[in-house]
């Protein structure tokens, strides 16, 4: 998975996921630090890149509507310090299907993730049986 780290992530995340078999990027080496979310996220989208942020602005499932863009992962941990940080989101990479996280708005907490998938396009009136 071709993977873009927000700058509100530790930086350790780019060997953790590379060894684990991903192509990581980050904000930071494309120095896009400070930017706004609208910079990062254009960013992440011209790159073919699933975004992983601890950024709220990012949880807008109406802006961030599932299908239409590449993919998103936002981190929610009461105590978000770079280790518990490291450790959920490597753990997920570690044990879940991320593969069929693309195009999906992903929020992971401290006990729970739950995946929001593109809706499936249901036939109109007019389609055939």
């Amino acid at each position: 998975m071709k993977i873009k780290l927000d700058e509100n992530l530790p930086g350790r995340l780019v060997q953790a996921l590379t060894d684990l078999g991903h192509d990581v990027d980050t904000v930071v080496l494309e120095r896009l630090v400070g930017q706004d979310d609208h910079a990062v996220w254009q960013a992440a989208q011209q790159a073919g890149r699933f975004l992983i942020t601890q950024d709220l602005d990012f949880s807008d499932v109406r802006r961030y509507t599932p299908g239409t863009h590449r993919g998103l992962l936002l981190v929610r941990l009461a105590s978000p310090g770079r280790t518990a940080l490291l450790g959920r989101v490597q753990s997920l990479f570690a044990v879940e299907d991320v593969s069929t996280w693309a195009g999906c708005l992903v929020v992971a907490t401290d006990r729970k993730l739950r995946v929001r998938r593109p809706e499936a396009r249901r036939p109109g009136p007019w389609a055939d049986a």
